[in-house]
């Protein structure tokens, strides 16, 4: 009895885990929990999160995009230049057959002149636009200012 009742939980806990994971599809591209940090009062950009993945036979690319919560979306890269992280805009992302490209805190693209702070637990409206899979509706979840992934749902830190 006792085994049953932990095997329930555990299928109810991995249900629950998989429904709050977001994922998108628009064609072979597939967009996988696109997520956001909080921001501090006052801050202008904020940066956006996510992993996609072409499950095609062709590249696409990632051109572009729009956030509600900001004015414009840039596409950027950061590179380390003599230990300094410089950002880049750039034009377009290309993702190839079975390529996997992760934004992460490093690499990513920007929400300039943010309307308003994002706040811890916000979820914001956003597109991105694929120059063949078209345009995808997305929803960031905002975490913690600290979070270095969209699971870190807090922000406290481990010594």
């Amino acid at each position: 009895m006792r085994m049953q009742l932990l095997a329930g939980m555990a299928i109810a806990l991995s249900m629950s885990a998989n429904a709050m994971a977001t994922d998108y599809k628009a064609g072979p591209i597939e967009i996988m929990n696109p997520w956001s940090r909080a921001t501090p009062k006052g801050a202008k950009n904020a940066v956006g999160y996510m992993t996609i993945k072409n499950n095609g036979t062709t590249a696409d690319r990632l051109i572009g995009g729009s956030i509600d919560v900001a004015e414009t979306f840039q596409l950027h890269s950061m590179v380390m230049e003599n230990g300094i992280a410089k950002m880049h805009e750039l034009p377009n992302i290309e993702i190839k057959p079975g390529q996997i490209v992760e934004f992460k805190p490093g690499s990513s693209h920007t929400f300039v002149n943010l309307k308003h702070p994002l706040t811890k637990g916000d979820r914001v409206n956003g597109t991105l636009v694929f120059e063949h899979a078209g345009n995808v509706q997305i929803e960031y979840s905002v975490q913690g200012i600290g979070a270095q992934s969209a699971s870190q749902g807090t922000d406290h830190m481990h010594h």
